[in-house]
């Protein structure tokens, strides 16, 4: 495989890991909102020094979103880590002289199995953080 037919070949999986940052952008951005929402939460103290019913119970929800969204990164992470791994593999083929075909689709594999996990454990979250919402039943 002559560089440049290698080059051609390594592009489609860089734009995968385009994508995998950009989705692990969003998915930081989510986790983030979530940490400071538990934290506005966590210091409405009442009177008492106790929690409301209600503060408890949105607590819950936002750490069973957090672990939803960790498991989404830590997937998403894996997938980038693969799909480097997929790119790596094609230039050290090409450069050793000896054929990874086998190594690349199992790491191209593993890439896309993490991904769908991530985009399924996101997936589970959004349905969470929807969940929650009662539109029209608040009147301020």
């Amino acid at each position: 495989m002559d560089i440049v037919h290698l080059i051609q070949s390594a592009v489609a999986p860089v734009f995968l890991l385009s994508g995998v940052g950009v989705t692990l952008g969003v998915l930081t951005g989510r986790l983030a909102r979530i940490i400071d929402r538990a934290r506005y939460l966590e210091d409405q103290v009442g009177p008492d020094g106790k929690h409301s019913q209600a503060t408890i119970a949105s607590l819950a929800m936002l750490a069973r979103r957090a672990k939803y969204t960790n498991a989404a990164i830590a997937l998403c992470t894996a997938s980038a880590l693969f799909v480097s791994l997929v790119v790596m593999a094609l230039f050290a083929s090409t450069f050793i002289g000896t054929s990874l075909a086998g190594t690349v689709a199992l790491l191209f594999v593993a890439a896309m199995i993490c991904l769908t996990g991530a985009f399924g454990s996101f997936l589970i979250e959004c349905r969470l953080a929807t969940q929650i919402l009662r539109f029209g039943s608040h009147r301020h």
